[in-house]
């Protein structure tokens, strides 16, 4: 019972971090992974579930609450999104400027299989690197 009430707490930890609110689901990961307390994979991949969906959410937000407020950091994302389209999402694991892609993407309107691609693979790399640097500096001090 303990380890699914874990990966509940990851799963919610990695969400909140994703949306709007502050939030930090890489030290969860990483106190996760050092007390080996469930398989890497299964946290790796409850993370950037719960990650993914908080970023969905955030592009849902995006087309139904416009931004109303000019920014340079705005202006920058929707910079970059208008160049390279959803593939700027592969950076909404970024703090801040992640946010801000995803409702960005969102008020743009587009299109949900590439949004949907693009920011699930940029998460999952972002928590897979979290958790190879995490395992191998654990072998390293060993």
């Amino acid at each position: 019972m303990s380890d699914l009430l874990s990966l509940a707490s990851l799963f919610a930890g990695s969400f909140l971090s994703a949306t709007l609110l502050p939030g930090n689901s890489e030290v969860v990961l990483v106190a996760m992974l050092l007390s080996g307390l469930s398989q890497p994979w299964l946290l790796v991949l409850t993370a950037t579930m719960g990650n993914s969906l908080g970023g969905l959410t955030n592009v849902i937000l995006g087309r139904f609450f416009p931004l109303r407020e000019k920014s340079r950091w705005q202006e920058r994302a929707a910079g970059w999104l208008k160049r390279y389209g959803a593939a700027t999402l592969l950076l909404s694991w970024m703090p801040v400027m992640g946010d801000l892609l995803c409702l960005l993407a969102g008020w743009m309107r587009l299109s949900w299989g590439p949004v949907l691609f693009f920011l699930c693979l940029g998460k999952g790399v972002r928590y897979v690197v979290v958790a190879f640097a995490t395992l191998q500096g654990m072998t390293w001090w060993h």
